[in-house]
């Protein structure tokens, strides 16, 4: 049996399922975007969304880049300055729970009894998600503060978070969020960010951790 782990998503309706491996290229994407109105943030939003210590949010995601694109549903947590989780669920339990923390990414696939250890840097979490940010600058993008070197980024802007997110990442990787729940995640227990349970699992490498979630 697989431990239930200590974390909630804002809460929601319909649980839903994980959106299908997305097949648009990236011209379709950046069709589709200039098409959309994306809403400025409303004066102090910004800089209060930036200053948040933590967050806590359901998303549908996307990413298309030149060795990966899929998409599904994720939920995401954060408390600076450095405690980040990322779960992406499935119709029976999590696909994947990752947790970066203290310098270290230990991300677990329970189904598969399978976990991948490795330094939480950008090279790590693009070998294994796609993208090539750190934690902080994952959080950053989350909550409207584009990190240096982005090649574009666009929010839309919702009471106090954003709620549509376009970053296109300096080696060309197109990441889009869009934003079913957010709060400033103070209800996420300090638990949740604690190194996932893997006793007995085996070590896989990015590569396999990536097949084994469906990933090319």
């Amino acid at each position: 049996m697989t431990p239930r782990e200590p974390f909630r998503p804002p809460s929601s309706g319909t649980r839903r399922r994980p959106l299908p491996e997305a097949g648009a290229a990236l011209l379709t994407l950046v069709a589709a975007a200039a098409c959309a109105s994306f809403r400025p943030p409303a004066p102090g939003v910004a800089e209060r969304a930036a200053a948040a210590g933590s967050y806590s949010a359901s998303l549908r995601v996307s990413v298309s880049g030149a060795d990966l694109r899929g998409g599904s549903r994720a939920l995401v947590a954060f408390r600076r300055p450095d405690a980040l989780r990322i779960e992406i669920p499935g119709p029976s339990g999590a696909r994947l729970v990752a947790v970066a923390r203290d310098g270290r990414l230990v991300a677990v696939l329970p189904s598969e009894r399978a976990v991948l250890e490795r330094e939480a840097r950008p090279e790590e979490l693009q070998a294994l998600l796609g993208v090539a940010l750190s934690p902080g600058e994952l959080m950053d993008v989350l909550v409207g503060t584009p990190p240096e070197g982005l090649r574009e980024y666009r929010a839309d802007w919702g009471p106090a978070f954003p709620r549509r997110i376009v970053a296109v990442l300096a080696d060309g990787t197109k990441l889009r969020a869009t934003v079913e729940e957010s709060d400033d995640g103070t209800g996420v227990a300090a638990a949740a960010f604690d190194a996932p349970v893997h006793e007995g699992f085996r070590p896989v490498d990015a590569d396999e951790a990536r097949r084994l979630l469906g990933g090319r």
